[in-house]
């Protein structure tokens, strides 16, 4: 009895509790903002919380490059990068642990945001950004860096696969319009980059 109770309560310590609030958390604040109006609406998404890089620098809402990773343009958007969260997510968090994947996540989603207004500086380019899809790249990033740091797989993946996904994903996103592929670039640095910090500390203190 006290081996079925131990076994339940490491199930209960590996249940990804973060990934779940990450996804519970887009879903929920993408519902509400369409019942209140129209998520495809870029108007409607700046007086919400997207990415727009006038009122950025001209009026010093910096939060946006925050609030940004948690706005969805539609249904598909949303689903498109839960989707790609849950199976990814979930396996970087039971290897990282939850603290650590939160930080890699937000990390990688504001890096992701960087990387786009940098991109946009001196440009015409006035364009309406918001999606976790940075912060995604970022989860696909930490598990390229921890499965070539510890020479393996992450829970099935091997590095061939997750690097094969992320450059299928950037070529869709560069021959596709619409598309923030500077922000995915900088969530696939940021995460590959803590990845491979978290990965060289842990064999760090394995040894």
């Amino acid at each position: 009895m006290d081996s079925e109770n131990d076994s339940n309560l490491a199930n209960l310590q590996k249940l990804p509790y973060v990934t779940i609030l990450f996804i519970a958390a887009n879903v929920i604040i993408w519902l509400i903002l369409e019942l209140m109006g129209d998520t495809q609406d870029s108007l409607f998404m700046i007086e919400h919380g997207a990415a727009y890089q006038p009122f950025i620098f001209d009026n010093g809402e910096y939060y946006r490059l925050f609030t940004s990773m948690f706005l969805h343009f539609g249904a598909d958007h949303l689903m498109n990068n839960m989707l790609v969260l849950g199976v990814t997510g979930f396996r970087l968090e039971n290897m990282l642990g939850s603290v650590r994947f939160a930080v890699l996540y937000l990390g990688s989603g504001l890096c992701s945001s960087l990387f786009s207004l940098y991109e946009k500086l001196g440009s015409t380019d006035l364009s309406v950004t918001a999606g976790a899809s940075g912060a995604v790249f970022g989860v696909v990033g930490g598990l390229l860096a921890w499965v070539l740091c510890n020479r393996g797989k992450a829970g099935g993946l091997t590095a061939k696969g997750l690097l094969g996904m992320a450059a299928l994903s950037l070529y869709f996103g560069f021959t596709s319009s619409g598309v923030d592929n500077w922000g995915h670039i900088g969530g696939l640095i940021g995460g590959f980059s803590l990845g491979c910090i978290y990965g060289i500390a842990s064999k760090i203190r394995n040894h």
